[in-house]
């Protein structure tokens, strides 16, 4: 949901736990404490109107049920970025630590940005499921890679054996996981789509399309630059003063990064404009870590264009 063009009379700061969330309400000045459960949580929806806005942090999916209330009663909500609050908070110098404090932070950050806040939205269920495959999948693949460097460490004879059983099993369940990823793109004409566009792109193959439209769903709807941001692969400026420092890539989503490195290097042994584009970098005295990160910001922002205009096409059933 865009930024709302009216400001808000009203902030919830809400800071989520497991089994309870801590409520301030700008109105009142008051905290209080909410069971995180759906019925009580649709009470308290009831409570607030749309002139509202409810600002939560993403704990681990503890936020899911607030934010569907939420979303079920029409109150705008936005589900903040943990680091940008902290960092918030620590620019008036708060020392202290508490589910008050913090729930009163969120309704301030809310009441200070809210004209920059996207507004929550549901997300698509289909793409849920395929963010839980990928995310498992991935998980699995650092459980196997760390047993596999037990397997090759000195001493590793006595556990041997064990080590190769739960090797074999996650691999077992790796390749049930990928024939569930596959199968849920192919009932969905749109992910299908999706997929052939990236896989079109040197360096692109069916995990990597699969991870990068599970854990970047906004890909295809961003100017160039929103999504190389995104992905963490844009160069940002380190100069002060007279000095031009050295232009680093910083932030983003480290999972989306990680897959667009992979993706990066195999480009660069092909044969393709982008193993040109790495070529050519390095040929003019670039270091080769420099001329990847190239490689994966060309690599994301010609997938967000691709898919951007494949999607203006209607699609056919």
């Amino acid at each position: 949901m865009p930024c709302s063009s009216r400001p808000p009379a009203r902030f919830i700061g809400c800071d989520v736990g497991k089994t309870s969330i801590t409520v301030f309400d700008s109105a009142t000045g008051l905290s209080r404490c909410l069971a995180n459960r759906p019925s009580l949580l649709r009470s308290f929806a009831r409570t607030l109107d749309a002139t509202c806005l409810v600002v939560c942090e993403a704990t681990g999916g503890y936020e899911a049920k607030l934010l569907a209330a939420m979303l079920a009663a029409e109150v705008p909500a936005h589900r903040a970025d943990a680091r940008k609050v902290k960092a918030f908070i620590r620019s008036f110098g708060t020392l202290g630590k508490s589910d008050a404090i913090d729930a009163a932070a969120l309704a301030r950050y809310g009441a200070e940005r809210h004209h920059g806040l996207a507004r929550w939205q549901a997300p698509d269920p289909v793409r849920e499921v395929l963010q839980t495959l990928v995310l498992t999948r991935r998980d699995l693949v650092e459980q196997r890679h760390g047993h596999s460097n037990r397997l090759q460490a000195p001493g590793a004879g006595a556990v041997a054996a064990a080590l190769r059983s739960l090797m074999r099993a996650l691999d077992a369940q790796l390749r049930a996981l990928d024939a569930r990823i596959a199968a849920l793109l192919q009932r969905h004409p749109a992910l299908q789509r999706d997929v052939r566009v990236l896989r079109d792109m040197h360096g692109i193959g069916p995990v990597t399309a699969a991870t990068l439209l599970a854990l970047m769903p906004e890909l295809g709807h961003l100017s160039g630059r929103q999504a190389a941001s995104l992905a963490g692969v844009a160069p940002h400026p380190h100069d002060s003063g007279q000095r031009n420092g050295y232009r680093k890539t910083r932030g983003g989503r480290p999972e989306v990064k990680r897959t667009l490195f992979m993706a990066a290097l195999s480009a660069s042994r092909g044969t393709g404009k982008l193993a040109e584009t790495y070529r050519s970098l390095v040929a003019r005295g670039k270091k080769p870590i420099v001329a990847i990160t190239a490689v994966m910001r060309k690599l994301i922002v010609i997938s967000n264009a691709k898919l951007r205009d494949a999607r203006a096409i209607p699609a056919t059933n």
